[in-house]
């Protein structure tokens, strides 16, 4: 069972449960206790405007001996959230599907899965106020809707995904004559589903000569109307210019591809 669909089946039980039996469920909350949750492999998360990001998680958690884990009796998984705590009622960052989970020994047990945010669309789950520091929790389902939430298992980052380009001209060049390198800096609107661009952001102008292996910065330019960049330099030598942009609290960072200048 998908365990977004049975997270927000079970926030409905539970407001209506609470009416005739107070914290009746939690009471009978799985004896379930999470530990060593990993989002992304420690990286942080970078969403896409208009699809799916899933990435990787593991976990491990221990239990009760005696309760059966097994995908049927119950489902286990991080999900992210902000403020006080986790709870079912505004679980929104979690796995479409349940972990999956290998006993390692009869009260432990080792998981993998993952959480999946989506952007666009009728799913979406991604509003650009989202973009910022997050922190993990964790949920288990019992195939009885028994419910144990966990909070304060670490944070991750959930970040714009960025693109950039550059264009030096003109192509060959005068040794001395001034080439202009123009490009365009956009990151992700989840609220929209597009790319927009990202004004005053600070960008490098990076350039490799020819036979070198590694750019360097060459001056700082900020990204104006729509993410638009442009600069001048002087022609030297045969090399690649680049646009590149370090990532900021916010957005991911990104390397242009490179643009060769003959210099004649």
């Amino acid at each position: 069972m998908r365990i977004r669909a049975t997270v927000a089946a079970v926030s409905g039980a539970l407001a209506l449960s609470a009416l005739a039996v107070p914290a009746a469920h939690a009471a009978a909350a799985p004896d379930v206790t999470f530990t060593k949750v990993t989002i992304n492999n420690g990286k942080p998360i970078v969403a896409r405007a208009a699809a799916t990001t899933s990435v990787p998680v593991t976990y491990t958690f221990k239990h009760a001996a005696g309760l059966d884990i097994s995908s049927d009796k119950l489902l286990t998984g991080p999900a992210l959230y902000v403020g006080a705590g986790l709870n079912v009622d505004s679980v929104r960052l979690i796995g479409d599907e349940p972990g999956t989970c290998t006993a390692t020994s009869s009260t432990t047990a080792s998981c993998k899965g993952f959480i999946d945010l989506h952007a666009g669309g009728d799913e979406a789950n991604l509003r650009n106020t989202d973009a910022r520091t997050w922190k993990v929790g964790a949920i288990a389902i019992t195939d009885a809707d028994d419910v144990k939430i966990q909070n304060g298992l670490g944070t991750t980052q959930v970040k714009f995904h960025s693109k950039l380009n550059t264009d030096a001209t003109p192509e060959p060049v005068s040794k001395g004559a001034t080439i202009t390198v123009k490009g365009t800096l956009t990151r992700a609107n989840w609220d929209t589903g597009k790319y927009t661009g990202y004004v005053n952001a600070p960008v490098t102008l990076q350039f490799k000569k020819k036979g070198a292996t590694a750019f360097t910065t060459v001056k700082t330019v900020k990204a104006g109307a729509a993410g638009a960049l442009k600069t001048t330099v002087k022609a030297t030598v045969d090399g690649t210019y680049r646009f590149a942009f370090a990532g900021s609290a916010t957005t991911a960072p990104i390397n242009a591809v490179g643009d060769v200048i003959d210099v004649k």
